[in-house]
């Protein structure tokens, strides 16, 4: 029998922003920084590292609706909790392969340093798996209410902001030397403390939480009953988790643009790569703002139009800084720093929808498969990652960018600037698509959905007790 252990309150909220602070310490630090890296100190080709970053998405995406299934198929540890002992499990090797990522062996043979960054970025994306997977999904044992899901949402992407914050304008002032030169120890030192920094913060997570609804004695959601390829049947018809999967899709376009993609542009085109350092200290101002801001407008305009109003403030901005082009890296600073608040709602409330798209499939299949569903979600988003990282980084060889020179040839400065500034206008209409015209939860209906799975709930405590 399910049993509600305490009340949810801020103790919960505040162990879920450290769990995306875990997790995003190595996430951001390598997505961002790891063709940097092995460009510029390693000297490896980027369209080999386009190559290895399409297939270990692509592996990472097929192995995820399995490794994500565990928790509903598999019960370790003696706590009774779901979720939690799957990233006790996979947090040490997540912090071990950013060691590895960030290594200076500049000195090894060309055939070693690929073998050795295609293994350390490998054992990184089944890791972060282990470990995203399990805490994506928890909040949907964390509680069941709405309004308690949002803030859980909204915790979530305040813990990736901090990092972008505090931590990753830090990178660019130590990787780069005055001469405009890569560290290689400055990379490896940062990753020393993103690597301890994230197992303290899981461990905060793994603390404050708790997991009030992972009991499985009700006999529908027992593993006995649990079938695997049931469930992804069931997936391929929940129109709302596939209109999520495709908005998501566009966040990733934007995430390329705006990540390792940034790097290149302020040392190509501005001849500025310290620069990229401001982008989040600039951000700080507008996060006050925006993060009470969200969830109210979301509670009065539904979280689905607030969505669609980002994407369009995104696809409108971006198209300004595409068609004019900003000389100056101050003014670009300031303007990219602006259109980017499109894409920071998004990823305040995307995470609420996960959730949403779980009860839905609940309501109409009277199953629950929490873990399942939220890595068929991250399978989507780990495909469209692969997609845009490798061809983004495809792109930028196809320009002419050469790994390892001193100086590129003219023209590739003004592709750069051409693609980091265009991708977040092609990922509003990619957003707008999913959110605006497949997903199909309307507020009403949405809230309409929690009662129904309320009633049934309380019909089923009530069977029980009988």
């Amino acid at each position: 029998m399910e049993k509600i252990i305490k009340k949810f309150g801020f103790k919960d909220q505040l162990g879920y922003v450290f769990g995306d602070l875990a997790g995003s310490m190595i996430n951001l630090y390598i997505d961002l920084y790891i063709l940097t890296f092995s460009t510029y100190v390693l000297g490896i080709n980027a369209k080999w590292m386009a190559g290895l970053f399409l297939f270990a998405k692509i592996w990472d995406a097929i192995n995820d609706p399995l490794i994500g299934s565990l928790p509903d198929r598999i019960k370790i540890g003696k706590s009774g909790d779901k979720f939690k002992p799957y990233i006790k499990i996979a947090m040490l090797p997540l912090a071990v392969s950013a060691l590895m990522c960030f290594a200076d062996i500049s000195s090894w043979s060309m055939t070693m340093k690929h073998v050795w960054i295609a293994c350390g970025y490998l054992i990184y994306g089944m890791s972060y798996t282990g470990t995203s997977m399990p805490y994506g999904a928890m909040a949907s044992v964390i509680t069941r209410d709405p309004v308690e899901r949002t803030k859980l949402s909204r915790a979530r992407s305040l813990g990736g902001t901090l990092v972008g914050v505090l931590f990753l304008p830090l990178v660019p002032m130590f990787v780069w030397n005055k001469d405009q030169t890569a560290n290689p120890q400055a990379f490896f030192i940062l990753a020393i403390v993103a690597c301890v920094s994230s197992i303290v913060f899981y461990l905060v997570l793994l603390t404050f939480t708790t997991e009030r609804y992972s009991e499985t004695d009700n006999k529908k959601h027992t593993a006995n009953n649990y079938k695997f390829f049931d469930v992804l049947k069931e997936a391929a018809r929940n129109r709302p988790l596939i209109g999520v999967m495709i908005a998501s899709f566009g966040n990733c376009i934007a995430s390329a643009s705006m990540g390792s993609l940034s790097s290149f542009l302020y040392r190509e085109y501005y001849h500025a790569p310290r620069m990229m350092a401001l982008t989040s200290p600039l951000s700080i101002p507008i996060l006050f703002f925006v993060f009470p801001l969200i969830p109210r407008l979301a509670h009065k305009f539904g979280k689905r139009n607030v969505i669609i109003a980002s994407a369009l403030y995104n696809i409108i901005f971006s198209s300004c800084l595409f068609l004019f082009p900003i000389s100056n890296v101050y003014g670009y600073l300031v303007l990219s720093t602006l259109a980017n608040i499109g894409q920071t709602g998004f990823m305040m409330l995307i995470w609420a929808f996960i959730t949403d798209c779980i009860d839905y499939q609940e309501y109409k299949t009277n199953k629950r498969a929490d873990g399942t569903l939220y890595s068929i979600y991250t399978f989507s988003k780990k495909i469209g990652t692969s997609i845009t990282h490798s061809g983004s980084t495809y792109f930028l060889a196809a320009i002419g960018y050469v790994s390892g020179v001193a100086t590129q040839q003219a023209g590739v400065g003004e592709g750069i600037r051409s693609m980091v500034t265009i991708m977040p206008a092609v990922a509003g209409v990619v957003e707008i698509i999913g959110m605006g015209l497949i997903f199909n939860l309307s507020k009403a209906k949405t809230e309409m959905i929690y009662a129904e799975l309320a009633q049934r709930r309380n019909q089923g405590e009530g069977d029980k007790e009988k």
